[in-house]
């Protein structure tokens, strides 16, 4: 849910700007679009893009996330036959619809878009998908996102939320916590160690401040180390944040020091969001 929040906030954002501006992307997918440095998705990719109102393009859109005015128009163009209406910004919600309902069901929803349960009741069909997947979440209330994607999915782009009013939803009004499969998947300058500190150490200065410099130490062979932080007490008690320099330095070390032995103990390495660590954000779900 973190990850879905994340991505929705800020495609959102700059949805609303590119509207704003009377710009159409027409060409949102899931792919490339988390910036690790910048920690936060990006729209890139912008070859189908045209301005409100003078569409040049004639196809637009990836198929599993092309919305129904753009097929339509799609087919027509194919058919030789000149359109006096060209397509809207509604067609991006269409887009980042699918794209959130496939982060949340886990799955590609192609076919399912297709498919004629799609066609006769599509509000039904997203119901169908989160209650299959409301026992993951059983104190989350998902239905915030429900109802955010099925204002994106209305057939008619007419009916559509906008970009801007979208941002409005309450389901930006809860703060989820990152889970750990989530901190794994989105690269980070941060590194987050687990099951190497005892909390013995913890408690005796001088072992405390060794293991902080050897820890410094080890961490600095694998790129330019900012700031190293294990905190004492909850939360993040005995787990080691080590912030680099860029992203790419916090990759290589993730990939070098999982699955390490230090003292006996197999270390855990997975990202950490860089804007909470900086806060000084310890997140307490991470199970």
């Amino acid at each position: 849910m973190w990850l879905v929040q994340h991505c929705a906030q800020d495609v959102l954002e700059a949805l609303a700007f590119l509207h704003r501006e009377g710009y159409v992307h027409a060409d949102l997918k899931p792919r490339n679009m988390w910036s690790a440095d910048d920690q936060c998705f990006k729209l890139i990719d912008f070859g189908l893009s045209f301005k409100q109102g003078n569409q040049d393009v004639k196809y637009i859109q990836t198929d599993g996330y092309r919305a129904p005015e753009a097929e339509l128009q799609n087919t027509l163009a194919q058919a030789g036959v000149e359109l006096e209406v060209h397509c809207t910004a509604a067609v991006d919600l269409w887009s980042l619809g699918i794209i959130l309902l496939e982060m949340y069901s886990g799955a590609k929803l192609k076919d399912t878009v297709r498919s004629q349960e799609w066609e006769d009741n599509s509000a039904a069909v997203i119901d169908k998908i989160f209650v299959s997947k409301s026992e993951a979440h059983p104190a989350i209330p998902v239905y915030h996102l429900r109802d955010l994607i099925k204002s994106m999915l209305l057939k008619s782009p007419q009916q559509r939320c906008t970009a801007s009013t979208a941002l409005l939803s309450p389901f930006f009004s809860i703060p989820f916590a990152p889970h750990i499969e989530e901190m794994v998947l989105l690269p980070s300058p941060v590194l987050r160690l687990l099951n190497l500190i005892d909390d013995s150490h913890l408690h005796n200065e001088d072992e405390y401040e060794d293991i902080l410099e050897d820890m410094k130490e080890e961490c600095q062979k694998y790129g330019s180390v900012v700031s190293l932080l294990i905190p004492k007490e909850n939360p993040g008690k005995g787990q080691v944040f080590v912030e680099y320099s860029s992203s790419s330095d916090a990759k290589e070390a993730q990939r070098l020091l999982t699955g390490r032995t230090f003292d006996g103990r197999f270390v855990v390495a997975t990202f950490y969001p860089l804007r909470a660590y900086r806060r000084g954000y310890l997140y307490q779900t991470l199970q």
